[in-house]
């Protein structure tokens, strides 16, 4: 099966390229600045997706069977500080695809996020009101409404913060902890936001497997088997390193309330249907965080403290 995936290079995406061409799907990347060959991917094309002329011109030429759209400006601080770019990737991009999608038959698969919701009343069904916190959880919900009224038999899928082992190294939540730890910073983790993390691998299992499936279609949830704190996982990824829980502190929410005002408390996904259709299982959290790796670039950072 032809698969185009848009953010080839980004955590969710190198791992569906790579999970997507060992079983012997044939994976377009369709990636910005990147420059480094995409592990999986048999046809690397970079491309603008700010704008509709380079992807239409590419979906026209390599006319995929499923478009997989795993592009995002996905951290809300970028959002924020370029609203205009990040509704260029996070909107007007699913709606392209969408319209594309339906016009020419292909099966459109559209990454959404447990932002949308606003983390006070867990967990959180398909069917469920969405109300986020953000701009970024805003962008993905109006993404989800244009995506499935321009594409009816489009599947939405929503899922969590995600572990992994970035291609950069400096993406998923552990590479961003290296990165303060590597500056000598204390991370403050709280103890009472929680989330449902999984690895990128486990969300692009689910993807592939939906990818044949257009009897699943609409709103979906995905994400790990339970949900755990941010301070919870600054401990596994020290442990997983043999770091010392000195490079970690417990704090709660109250104690940074103007931070913590557009971060929701606990965003636990109810996974039915999903966790009835797939073969893939909700991942543990103990087997997400047993994927992960240090990057390249931490030799020569690992005996700094902190």
């Amino acid at each position: 099966m032809r698969l185009l995936v848009t953010g080839a290079s980004g955590l969710l995406g190198s791992a569906v390229a790579r999970l997507g061409a060992a079983a012997g799907h044939d994976i377009i990347g369709a990636v910005g600045r990147w420059s480094r060959p995409v592990p999986g991917v048999a046809r690397q094309v970079s491309v603008d997706l700010t704008g509709p002329q380079g992807i239409d011109a590419l979906l026209r030429e390599a006319r995929p069977a499923v478009v997989m759209n795993c592009a995002a400006i996905s951290e809300p601080a970028a959002c924020d500080a370029n609203p205009a770019l990040a509704e260029k990737i996070n909107v007007t991009l699913p709606q392209t695809l969408a319209q594309w999608s339906a016009t020419n038959g292909a099966r459109l698969l559209q990454v959404s996020t447990e932002q949308v919701f606003d983390g006070e009343n867990p967990p959180y069904r398909i069917q469920d009101p969405v109300q986020p916190l953000h701009l970024y959880g805003r962008q993905k919900a109006e993404a989800e409404q244009h995506v499935l009224a321009a594409c009816p038999g489009a599947a939405v899928l929503r899922i969590p913060l995600l572990f992994g082992n970035s291609l950069g190294g400096r993406r998923s939540v552990h590479e961003k902890f290296l990165e303060a730890w590597a500056a000598g910073r204390v991370m403050r983790l709280f103890t009472d936001e929680v989330r449902a993390v999984c690895s990128a691998e486990s969300v692009a299992a689910a993807l592939l497997e939906l990818a044949p499936r257009p009897d699943l279609t609409g709103l979906l949830h995905w994400s790990g088997a339970r949900p755990v704190s941010r301070h919870e996982m600054g401990r596994a990824v020290c442990t997983r390193f043999g770091f010392p829980e000195t490079w970690i502190e417990a704090v709660p929410r109250s104690a940074m309330p103007d931070f913590t005002a557009t971060r929701p408390r606990d965003l636990t996904l109810d996974l039915a249907p999903l966790d009835r259709e797939l073969r893939t299982r909700p991942e543990s959290f103990e087997d997400a965080v047993a994927r992960l790796v240090l990057p390249l670039w931490w030799r020569g950072f690992g005996d700094r403290k902190p």
